[in-house]
């Protein structure tokens, strides 16, 4: 006798990597200490539904949020996977979706979260050139049938003193 196996296909595209790279960046607990949820919130917490979100708008270029539940019940063991926890369609309702933006419209935390994001994001070198060189290049266009020069400066480090300007 032979056991029968069940099989779901599901599309994964870049949904991994885009998790992946999230998580990474630690947006999930970022939001979730930076913003109040109400009391009544239940199922994914914020920053789980926040990146799940951007995934999806990052995948699928698209920002509608009507959107979003459609595609996550189409991925729901993905994004389980991917987010560490039980998903549900229904975690991404128009409804929740709407939530999670007036969570996200308060200014200061906003800011506090930005400051903490980019304190884990943003790198700042200072970078003390010996030598800046500007250049000229000039490029021809064609505009309205005729040729016109226009010039784009260019700001570029000079490490080789025999580089020619």
């Amino acid at each position: 006798m032979t056991a029968e196996i069940t099989l779901k296909h599901e599309r994964v595209d870049d949904i991994p990597l885009l998790l992946g790279e999230l998580e990474r960046m630690e947006v999930a607990r970022l939001v979730d200490e930076s913003f109040a949820t109400h009391g009544n919130w239940q199922g994914l917490r914020l920053g789980q539904v926040v990146s799940a979100w951007v995934t999806f708008i990052l995948s699928e270029a698209n920002h509608r949020m009507s959107h979003v539940e459609p595609w996550a019940a189409s991925r729901l063991q993905t994004l389980s996977a991917g987010l560490g926890t039980t998903v549900r369609a229904l975690d991404f309702s128009d409804d929740r979706l709407a939530a999670v933006l007036d969570a996200l419209s308060e200014d200061e935390a906003w800011a506090d979260f930005e400051q903490r994001l980019n304190r884990l994001t943003v790198r700042v070198y200072d970078l003390r050139p010996e030598r800046v060189r500007t250049m000229r290049r000039r490029r021809n266009s064609m505009a309205r049938g005729r040729t016109m020069g226009c010039s784009s400066l260019v700001i570029a480090r000079i490490t080789d003193p025999t580089c020619p300007s």
